[in-house]
């Protein structure tokens, strides 16, 4: 009898999915998911180049903004040639080890991009509710540990995972539902039992995503309480406004990751376009939106890359 090992069987390639029912128009449709990469791409580009140049956002604040746009520059970059090369090239397929290192990436960064944001939640926290001592409790080296924590913490979490889905068996269809991996669509095309690998990524989402949005429900209710305490309106709302940006950011984050997970476990007789709208939203949305947000929100930012332009132009 064959042992466990020696009955795996790894398919030599997957297929990705492009826009189901118009893969005639992929040509075109590739337009506006260009456009968007080059929005994705140059706007957290230039976020991150002037925090790193501009003297004056060597803040707490922007340092995690920074780590914000090295996140969302990664899940970009992580889908980038095999979206494209779909869309452009019909290159479908995908090797298994590919597709392991893929959902990788993509996988690792969403969940260090959630825990940027519990950061940038506590940043507001300490900012507004403790603004004598915000100097004090987030110094530089503080931040960099910080940093180093969110990147230890994905990777931990991510490793047993992809670990357990090389153990399972796909011997029925091998065709995806999205234009990248992403691992409960993989999970769901094993021939053998995958409870473990549902209960153990589910105890991964929960453990991380799902427990970081609570830690940054629980900021805001402190700091909502916080900020009721302030007896000037216009303090209020100056308070309130430091927070916007980063509210936005959570929402646009969440709402898809959420939107995705429970089409994924309860949408299974949905329209195969549903799975692949939702999936694009989910990775990028967030990376698009956020650049224009804080650029729009933040008066700093703004500042320094008006500078930037003007500075090429003279």
């Amino acid at each position: 009898m064959p042992s466990f090992n020696q009955s795996i069987f790894h398919p030599a390639v997957f297929f990705l999915t492009g826009v189901p029912g118009f893969e005639t128009y992929h040509a075109w449709i590739s337009i506006p998911f260009c456009c968007l990469y080059a929005i994705a791409i140059s706007g957290n580009g230039m976020t991150l180049f002037v925090i790193i140049t501009e003297s004056s956002l060597h803040e707490p604040m922007y340092y995690f903004l920074s780590m914000l746009s090295f996140t969302d520059l990664g899940l970009c970059l992580s889908t980038l040639v095999t979206m494209l090369g779909i869309f452009w090239f019909n290159a479908r397929e995908i090797s298994f080890n590919a597709c392991i290192g893929q959902m990788f990436f993509i996988h690792g960064f969403t969940f260090m991009e959630s825990s940027v944001l519990l950061a940038m939640a506590f940043d507001r926290f300490i900012a507004i509710c403790n603004p004598l001592r915000y100097t004090t409790i987030l110094t530089n080296s503080r931040i960099i540990k910080v940093g180093f924590a969110i990147v230890i913490r994905g990777t931990a979490a991510l490793v047993p995972l992809l670990l357990l889905l090389k153990h399972l068996s796909f011997c029925h269809s091998h065709v995806l539902h999205h234009s990248y991996c992403f691992h409960p669509d993989v999970m769901k095309l094993s021939c053998t039992d995958t409870k473990i690998n549902s209960a153990f990524g589910l105890a991964i989402v929960i453990s991380t995503a799902g427990l970081d949005s609570v830690l940054i429900l629980l900021s805001y209710v402190l700091i909502i309480r916080s900020v009721l305490s302030i007896a000037s309106r216009e303090e209020r709302k100056k308070a309130f406004g430091t927070c916007v940006s980063h509210i936005s950011a959570v929402v646009i984050f969440y709402i898809p990751m959420i939107s995705l997970s429970l089409v994924h476990r309860f949408g299974k007789h949905a329209p195969p376009l549903v799975h692949t709208l939702i999936a694009n939203v989910y990775l990028l949305i967030p990376p698009v939106m956020n650049p224009i947000i804080y650029s729009v929100k933040t008066k700093q930012i703004r500042k320094a890359v008006l500078k930037v332009f003007l500075s090429k132009l003279i």
